[in-house]
């Protein structure tokens, strides 16, 4: 196993703690609702309360939290299939006749069927994403990694790659026409629903994330100053990182579907 690889399955894995973690919070906060809501439940009839809505929100929030742990679960237990041998560890390898070989292969095909509906879910989340738009890590060198708005155009089961196409490459790049890439899952990310932002978490003000540069398709990192729900629109106020313009850092609206969170270890 790479090191590449191995930085991508302990970054998943950083990921799937912070998400039970906030999920811990949530179920807190809702647990705290469910009381208030047995001990005073004419609280609700009272103008002006929103513990319901609130409730709503909540189970809206968990609800999302657990699915993105599903996904990256998921996730991990491809890239760990990638790389385990298929025998038990510390098996002997010895020469195999033919009766070893078909059992091998029966052996095989029972362990597939065993994990497949994980496995299935995982894949076909991947397989949903064909010509969709998504963030891709398509370069990654020593001083660092670049993220541009690429169009998904196949997920290879087998190889457990995707083939995405730069609509857009940049003027710099060699020839005019479009470019396609083969990337592994590590390098997708893909953007949340533009038509479904009441179920898209939020990042908070003060969170560093991955958002598009406005005009452009590549993706740089940026600070939440204030998200759509404060500002009762479809867009978070940001301030991109080396964006200075008279000494300052000018102030950016993003819509939320161009947003996703700063992958670990990023370097810009």
């Amino acid at each position: 196993m790479s090191s590449p690889d191995i930085a991508s399955i302990l970054e998943n894995s950083r990921e799937l703690d912070r998400l039970r973690k906030e999920q811990e919070e949530v179920l807190v906060e809702i647990n705290k609702l469910h009381k208030k809501l047995q001990a005073t439940p004419e609280v609700v009839e009272k103008p002006g309360d929103n513990s319901l809505s609130r409730l709503k929100s909540l189970y809206i929030q968990a609800r999302d939290l657990s699915e993105r742990e599903v996904t990256i679960s998921n996730l991990l237990l491809s890239q760990l299939d990638t790389f385990l041998p298929s025998g038990p560890p510390g098996q002997q390898r010895r020469k195999m006749d033919g009766n070893d070989q078909k059992r091998k292969r029966m052996k095989s095909d029972s362990d597939i069927s065993r994990l497949s509906p994980s496995m299935r879910s995982h894949i076909e989340a991947f397989v949903s994403l064909k010509d969709e738009q998504v963030a891709a890590r398509v370069t990654s060198d020593a001083e660092k990694d670049e993220w541009f708005v690429v169009k998904v155009i196949n997920f290879d089961e087998k190889t457990k790659e995707f083939e995405v196409l730069d609509e857009e490459p940049g003027d710099e790049e060699e020839g005019s026409g479009q470019k396609k890439y083969k990337l592994p899952a590590s390098c997708i990310i893909p953007f949340p629903k533009r038509n479904d932002p009441a179920s898209t978490p939020e990042f908070p003000a003060g969170r560093q994330v991955l958002a598009v540069y406005p005009g452009t398709t590549a993706l740089y990192k940026a600070t939440v100053i204030s998200t759509p729900r404060k500002r009762k629109s479809d867009e978070y106020l940001l301030e991109f990182d080396d964006d200075e313009e008279d000494g300052a850092l000018p102030q950016r609206t993003v819509p939320f579907h161009k947003v996703v969170q700063l992958p670990e270890g990023h370097r810009q």
